[in-house]
Parts: structure tokens; C-alpha cells; sequence
């Protein structure tokens, strides 16, 4: 046999070998799954790849069940457009439960009852709507929170609040930029007015031209000077993830940040051994009389009742499931936070009982309110002289939106 003959003989027993393999790897994988589910969130990047290896990946090894999942920072308008076309996904994982309540109250969410144990949540965070519980948090984060040097005590916090050029602000967030500043807004609303004012504004049922709205919006400004061109360029660009890195940072010097509680774990504020106040420290106005704070989460809804589905949701709800960060899970054990004061601190707010929650207003607001709160916040900030005709605007959203789209609860303290 000549050279050139005995090579392509050996090409084609590999190829013919590479064949082989090729249709029994398919065969296995093929029979490795019971079926599949198909997941919408808005983890993408880091907070995906943890979401996977955390939380999925065991999933699937234990139930042998395929999940496919989407992340999106553009997770609503995907979810709109799968649920308009038909697609939507088996199982959505949204921040707030303004939008899942419009999709309850259009009837396509599905039940979760007896997927998880009531007890393990406040029915602030697993409320039952239309005859049944329709989603359930995945994850949980506190606000109303006001960010500071280890080295500043409480009093010198309250001291320099009153100087805008000590706030880092930042509101740059692609689809969603503007919600650190509607933050802002919610919180000072909630420590001026206290919880019940701040519950009819949030389910639809207080006047965006309320003094205590406007007082609310004024104060924000007068916090962070608001109008000031240089501050506000920055804080328009700069990124709500790292305002501190990068070349060029948004907040090189300041030392107050108003975040939530996910900021704790960033370089700049492991570096100065950052601690928090309550906001109402820090706002002008606030009632002393009272603590409510003011609370976020990722929560986990049903489009499709499957089998595959339903086990998800039974897995997401399982107080032995890998958490993501902070949970609303009553069963998860205290004491998984490696000792740390700050984290346990966080922990003991969002899940003890009798401690005033309320949610993060715009998150559950209904998703025009909501997108329409975001941009008068840049607005705002740019020209804050503009503030009457923006909340006129506002106002006229609120009016079109019927009762069934806001939930009929904010707040609470189960």
C-alpha cells in the first residue's frame, strides 16, 4: 500500500471513528435529561455564572432536569415580547413584584401554593393574590441604608450629609437607569411622611402632586444638588455598580453613598471598613418615631405549570438551596454569614419578625409607572426647576393604570 493511500486510510477509520462517538455522545446526553425548563432573569455576567454553578447546576444533577436559562438586563421588554408572541418562559425570575402582579392580575402567572412552606416567609414577601401565592423571593436585599467610612461615626455622618459634594451618586444602569436615584426618592418619602402615606403612593392611591411627594422630591435635591451640570454629568454616567473604580470615577472623594446593602461587599468600601446608618440619620425631616425600612428582591414566578417547572420552583424555595446573597427564608439557619456583625445586622432586619418592610416603591409599581418614575428621576436631577411638570406628568400615568395592575399592599411587619 503507498504512502498516500495508507494516510487517507487512517483519515477515514478517524473519521469514521470520530462518527461513532459523536452519535453515541448524543445518544447520552440525550438520555441524561427527564426533560427541561426553560428560566428569564436578569443575572447576567458574574451574578449569572453563580446563579448556575450555586443554584442550577445542582438542580440538574439531583433532578435530571435540563434548565435553559436567559439573562437580560433588558428583562422586561424580553419578557413582553416572549409573552405577546406566545414563548414566554416556564419559569421568570423579576426585581419586584410590580410587573409579576400586572401578569397575575392577566391571569398568567400560575399558582405556586404547595410548592413551598408558607411559614418560611412573610406574607410581605410571598403574598397571596387572586386566590393564591404567585411568586416567592430568590433573593433579598435591604435599603435605606446610607454608606460610610468605618472611621466617620454616626453623628459626623449626619453632620456632612447636609453637604452635596460628600453624596456619590450614580444612576447609569442600561434599560433601567435611574432607580438609584427613585430610591432616593422612596426612601426620603418613607422617613418624611412614615409608612402609611408611603403605602398609598406605592399601590397607586396617593397623588404623585402630594406636598409629601413634592417635599420628598425637593429634599432629594437639595441632598445631592441637584442641577449642579459637573455633579450631574457624573452621575448620569457613572455606573451604580462601581462609581468608585475605573479611570475616570464618579465618586473619588465623597464619602456618604445611599445603596442598598449588596455595596458592602465592593473594594472601595472593604477598603475604608464601610458601615451604615438608617437613612433617617441622615434626611432632613425624618420622623424619629419610627423605623421602616425599605427592602428589594429577585423573585421567582410561574408562566407554565409543568412538572419540570414545578420542581424548580420547590428547589428555589428549599431552605437548603445555595442562597445568592441576603435571604427572606425564615428556615435558611442564622449564622451563615461566617461571623460577619455588618451581615448578620442586614440579616436580621429582613427576616425578623415585627420589623417594618416596605418594597422598593417603583418595583412595585406597574411597569409604565415605573419606567416613567425612572426617567423623571434623571429628569429631576438635570433640572430640578422642572419638578412641577414632571409630576404632572407622572400623575397622568398613575390615572391610567386601573386598580387590579398595583398591588394592594407595600408594606408590613409579619
Amino acid at each position: 500500500m503507498s504512502g498516500r493511500r495508507r494516510r487517507y486510510t487512517i483519515v477515514g477509520l478517524c473519521l469514521v471513528l470520530l462518527a461513532t462517538c459523536v452519535a453515541v455522545g448524543a445518544q447520552w446526553w440525550t438520555g441524561r435529561w427527564k426533560g427541561s425548563v426553560t428560566v428569564l432573569g436578569n443575572w447576567t455576567g458574574g451574578d449569572e455564572e453563580r446563579f448556575r454553578r450555586d443554584v442550577l447546576e445542582p438542580f440538574e444533577r439531583k433532578h435530571r432536569i435540563r434548565v435553559v436559562y436567559q439573562g437580560s438586563s433588558a428583562e422586561s421588554q424580553v419578557l413582553a415580547a416572549d409573552v405577546a408572541s406566545g414563548t414566554p418562559p416556564d419559569v421568570v425570575i423579576m426585581p419586584g413584584p410590580g410587573e409579576l402582579a400586572a401578569y397575575a392580575a392577566q391571569g398568567r402567572l400560575k399558582p405556586l401554593d404547595g410548592l413551598f412552606d408558607p411559614d418560611h416567609y412573610d406574607p410581605g414577601w410571598a403574598p397571596a393574590l387572586k386566590g393564591g401565592v404567585h411568586w416567592i423571593p430568590v433573593k433579598a436585599d435591604l435599603k435605606s441604608m446610607v454608606w460610610h467610612p468605618g472611621a466617620l461615626t454616626e453623628a459626623e455622618a449626619a453632620r456632612i450629609a447636609r453637604d452635596p459634594g460628600e453624596w456619590c451618586l450614580a444612576l447609569e444602569s442600561g434599560a433601567t437607569s435611574g432607580w438609584p436615584g427613585t430610591d432616593w426618592v422612596e426612601d426620603v418619602l418613607l422617613q418624611q411622611a412614615g409608612w402609611e402615606t408611603y403605602q398609598k403612593w406605592a399601590t397607586g392611591r396617593l397623588p404623585w402632586t402630594d406636598p409629601a411627594v413634592r417635599r420628598a422630591w425637593t429634599t432629594w435635591g437639595d441632598l445631592v444638588g441637584a442641577g449642579d451640570r459637573r455633579r450631574v454629568e457624573r452621575a448620569l454616567l457613572a455606573p451604580y455598580q462601581d462609581p468608585w473604580g475605573g479611570e475616570r470615577p464618579a465618586c473619588a472623594r465623597e464619602r456618604l453613598e445611599h445603596q442598598a446593602a449588596f455595596v458592602r461587599s465592593g473594594a472601595h468600601w472593604t477598603a475604608v471598613r464601610g458601615r451604615y446608618v438608617h437613612a433617617k440619620a441622615v434626611i432632613p425631616g425624618a420622623r424619629q418615631d419610627l423605623t421602616a425600612w425599605e427592602v428589594s428582591g429577585d423573585l421567582a414566578a410561574m408562566l407554565h405549570d409543568t412538572p419540570e417547572a414545578r420542581a424548580l420552583v420547590r428547589h428555589l424555595a428549599d431552605p437548603g438551596t445555595t442562597q445568592l446573597g441576603f435571604t427572606a427564608n425564615r428556615a435558611v439557619p442564622a449564622g451563615t454569614y461566617d461571623g460577619d456583625p455588618t451581615a448578620e445586622r442586614i440579616d436580621a432586619t429582613l427576616r425578623g419578625r415585627g420589623t417594618m418592610r416596605c418594597w422598593d416603591a417603583s418595583d412595585a409599581m406597574p411597569p409604565a409607572m415605573r419606567d416613567a418614575f425612572h426617567q423623571a428621576a434623571l429628569r429631576f436631577l438635570a433640572d430640578p426647576g422642572e419638578l412641577p411638570a414632571r409630576l404632572a406628568v407622572l400623575e397622568e400615568v398613575r390615572e391610567r393604570h386601573g386598580r387590579a395592575e398595583w398591588l394592594p399592599s407595600a408594606c408590613g411587619s409579619g
